[in-house]
């Protein structure tokens, strides 16, 4: 099988990405509306992409009507952003949190969480995260303007909150006690419960 991307559907496009590029770790962003309300939604195009400085880099793309989320709106007036730990014991309340609302809603209520500040940044974190970062623009690259095109958010990380429960006898993140869970393709998850070690050569 061949796919020409010129000559595909965006939907089979989109299909076949997010169902081969796995596991996709999970952004789980809060920010804020323009009444106030606390905006919580996952993105699985997501990844950190430095350490000096420690950036990040999500994309909320449009909607299947070409029109921009929420998140996206926030992030372009205010240019802040929280990204929360997308971790098993969270797993419905992410799900959940994907669910469209109007502007003025806060998905934060409807999964049943309470927000917690911020150090250095206005949109809080969720209360109870194992870890969050807190996030300030640095730029946003829309690729495309259709339906699902993307919006590269580069933010810079300025502030790290961690839960010490997490970290291991070196306080270092522990990833057994993080138990992260990533997008597979269509409605398929998994958990990063099935570790193994592997030294570097």
């Amino acid at each position: 099988m061949q796919i020409e991307i010129g000559k595909a559907s965006v939907l089979d496009v989109y299909q076949f990405v997010t169902g081969l590029v796995t596991p996709r770790p999970i952004a789980w962003v809060t920010t804020r509306s323009a009444q106030g309300a606390i905006n919580l939604a996952p993105f699985s195009f997501y990844n950190a992409f430095g350490a000096n400085p420690p950036v990040v880099v999500f994309s909320p793309t449009l909607r299947r009507d070409g029109t921009k989320k929420d998140t996206l709106r926030n992030i372009e007036r205010d240019g802040e952003f929280v990204i929360n730990a997308s971790v098993e014991r969270y797993l419905e309340a992410i799900n959940l949190s994907s669910r469209e609302l109007p502007p003025e809603e806060s998905e934060l209520e409807l999964v049943g969480l309470s927000a917690e500040s911020s150090m250095l940044v206005a949109p809080p974190r969720v209360a109870g995260t194992p870890f969050a970062f807190e996030c300030r623009l640095r730029q946003l690259l829309p690729i495309g303007d259709g339906p699902i095109s993307a919006n590269l958010v580069i933010g810079d990380v300025v502030s790290i909150y961690v839960d010490e429960s997490i970290l291991d006898d070196k306080r270092r993140p522990d990833p057994r006690k993080v138990q992260a869970v990533a997008r597979l393709g269509g409605e398929y998850w998994c958990r990063t419960s099935d570790l193994f070690q592997l030294p570097r050569p």
